[in-house]
């Protein structure tokens, strides 16, 4: 059962979450012709009647961009501003997820992206941990990840998730926690909704944006704040047998955040994750707005 916030943001207006209804004709759910954000905001902990959200202006960014593939020019201070309202409209007082949406909102049958209504939209509800920060089990998806030449990969498109729905699924029933995608080339590409990271001779290595990878904001900042840390980065294809040999290994995301991957298949990964652990507890502080270096991540909101 999820707690949705009270307020969502639909057709230019801030409604209660109830009244936010579409029509069963709208094209985005036929087509698969939307584009989503996710960011997560919490209270400060320090100061009474603030909201902290981490690296809102990327994701504002970043759904701007997805919107152009959809023929939709939604600039990235239009999504920021309207975030900001519905944050001070919710006055939420947990930690919570954002999900903004674009999609075609016309009412037509044709699969197309050309003279349809665009729209916009904006609900929360209340998120603690996606995965479980102990750790996740994880299989080889039989699914592979698209191809950027025969879908806009750069973009947040939520027509691609058929294929991540596919490879959650798949896991769970056949005993897993999550999936890891091969991508058409055979390396290993992502998690259902996560990017993978792994740990060999102290090096953190991730597949680079060639290998059909989602731009993910957190595994930018995962790689900004290991490289500050002194640890040695490397962006580059990784076959699928380097997972069971990993030192370490762990899955990233605005959902996930940093989660540790203790198991690959019926391959066992070390108990011992010391890069993963520094690399999280870093990550954490600088969420709840700790770490002074790091400032210009998290954005405050005033509730009061």
């Amino acid at each position: 059962m999820h707690n949705f916030l009270p307020i969502a943001y639909f057709e230019n207006q801030f409604v209660p979450f109830a009244e936010a209804n579409m029509s069963i004709a709208t094209h985005a759910l036929h087509y698969g012709t939307g584009a989503f954000g996710g960011m997560r905001g919490l209270p400060d902990p320090n100061t009474p009647q603030q909201i902290l959200l981490f690296r809102l202006d990327r994701h504002c960014e970043r759904l701007s961009s997805s919107a152009k593939f959809l023929h939709f020019d939604l600039p990235a201070e239009k999504i920021q501003s309207v975030i900001i309202e519905f944050i001070k409209q919710n006055k939420p007082t947990f930690p919570f997820y954002i999900r903004p949406f674009v999609y075609t909102s016309g009412l037509g049958i044709a699969p197309r992206l050309h003279k349809v209504e665009k729209n916009f939209f904006v609900y929360g509800l209340e998120l603690g941990d996606y995965l479980s920060p102990d750790g996740v089990t994880c299989r080889i998806s039989s699914w592979c990840r698209q191809e950027d030449r025969s879908f806009p990969l750069r973009g947040k498109i939520s027509g691609a998730y058929i294929t991540s729905s596919l490879a959650k699924t798949e896991a769970v029933e056949s005993g897993f926690d999550e999936a890891i995608l091969l991508n058409s080339q055979g390396k290993v590409c992502e998690a259902s909704g996560m990017n993978v990271f792994i740990i060999r001779k102290g090096q953190l290595i991730t597949p680079g944006y060639d290998q059909d990878i989602l731009e993910g904001i957190t595994r930018l900042s995962i790689l900004d704040l290991a490289r500050d840390l002194g640890i040695e980065v490397v962006e580059r294809p990784v076959d699928k047998s380097e997972l069971f040999i990993a030192e370490e290994a762990f899955l990233s995301g605005t959902a996930a955040k940093i989660t540790p991957i203790k198991q690959v298949e019926n391959y066992q990964l070390p108990q011992e994750k010391p890069i993963t652990h520094k690399l999280r507890e870093k990550l954490i502080a600088i969420t709840e707005n700790r770490e002074s270096d790091y400032k210009d991540w998290v954005f405050t909101v005033p509730v009061g």
